[in-house]
């Protein structure tokens, strides 16, 4: 069960549901990884819709592991994705979401 106040997002991959979040470990991973100067300009880049599937790509990675999943980015670039590219995109923007925002009552 994915919990919003926790910052979590769900995703199937390759036929199994995966729960992702943003943990600290993972947020400087992801820092590193896509060379932002701070994640308020990764935040940006998705509000303002400038990001690229790279910035998906890491943020959903970000997030699985933050999950403890334990692949790595090349076994992830070659998965299924139920919803393809663009649930892929959701999932990455609303996963930056909850992470940064409490979750909306209702």
């Amino acid at each position: 069960m994915v919990n919003p106040f926790r910052g979590e997002v769900a995703l199937v991959l390759d036929g199994q549901r995966h729960v992702l979040k943003l943990t600290l470990g993972a947020l400087a991973e992801l820092e590193e990884t896509l060379g932002a100067d701070s994640l308020v300009d990764l935040v940006e880049r998705f509000e303002g819709g400038r990001f690229s599937a790279r910035d998906v790509l890491a943020l959903i990675l970000a997030g699985l592991r933050g999950g403890g999943w334990r692949g790595d980015a090349e076994t992830l670039a070659h998965a299924d994705l139920v919803g393809g590219p663009m649930q892929a995109a959701r999932t990455a923007a609303q996963l930056l979401a909850r992470s940064f925002a409490l979750p909306e009552a209702g």
